[in-house]
């Protein structure tokens, strides 16, 4: 047998067994199918609030400029570790040069450090944030949900989104006349939460008393949790 004749041989008979194979069932077509989205969301309280004090100064002699820096930011964290249930980190540090007003010679240094304080307890953070602000200032305050107060919020909506996802099925099967459908794939997912943005208090807002030693009266305010059901249903036909 010529090669030629040969190939063509091998071609036919690859192509008989291919034929033969059965279809899958994951390969057979799909009709039908409809791709839906139900969203469920909940207001919850925020019960997590966020303080960034600092210290700033500026002097000649960087060595003492850190120095007191120090010793700014020792004498807070330990009037702020004996307050129960607030949570105390260091936040940024930096010092950089102050230039003459023609921009050639270093006249001073100018350092700027952070403590962050984060608690469940508003009333005791309030009160801390106000008794700081005699040696420290005011950087900003935020507010947001715990994770633990998170999940428990995302769970209870999962079913309420697994609900919302088969009416929505129902309905389309109803508005293509179909009899039934079943459920293709599903996909949960929770669209988490928008915080409130960080209030700079470098200058206290008006109305807003921020005396030291008075405790500023606080508000968290809520975030909105969501959790999306994402799926894809066949409709089936009469």
């Amino acid at each position: 047998m010529h090669l030629r004749n040969r190939i063509a041989a091998a071609l036919a008979l690859c192509t008989a067994s291919f034929a033969s194979l059965p279809l899958h069932a994951d390969e057979a077509p799909r009709y039908n199918q409809v791709a839906l989205r139900a969203e469920v969301s909940q207001d919850v309280a925020h019960d997590l609030m966020h303080v960034t004090l600092y210290h700033e100064a500026q002097q000649s002699d960087p060595a003492q400029l850190a120095a007191q820096t120090t010793a700014a930011l020792n004498a807070a964290l330990k009037k702020a570790r004996q307050v129960q249930k607030v949570t105390v980190q260091l936040g940024s540090r930096h010092s950089y040069p102050v230039y003459d007003k023609d921009g050639q010679q270093i006249t001073a240094w100018r350092e700027r450090a952070e403590l962050r304080l984060e608690s469940q307890d508003f009333a005791a953070l309030s009160q801390l944030t106000a008794d700081l602000l005699g040696e420290l200032k005011m950087g900003g305050m935020n507010f947001s949900i715990s994770n633990p107060t998170r999940k428990q919020s995302e769970d209870r909506l999962l079913k309420d989104a697994v609900a919302a996802f088969r009416e929505r099925a129902q309905l389309a099967t109803e508005a293509l006349g179909g009899t039934g459908y079943r459920l293709v794939s599903l996909s949960l997912n929770s669209g988490g939460f928008q915080p409130l943005p960080v209030q700079r208090m470098d200058a206290a807002p008006v109305g807003m008393s921020m005396a030291k030693g008075e405790a500023l009266q606080i508000e968290g305010g809520s975030s909105e949790v969501t959790v999306n059901a994402d799926g894809i249903i066949e409709v089936q036909m009469p």
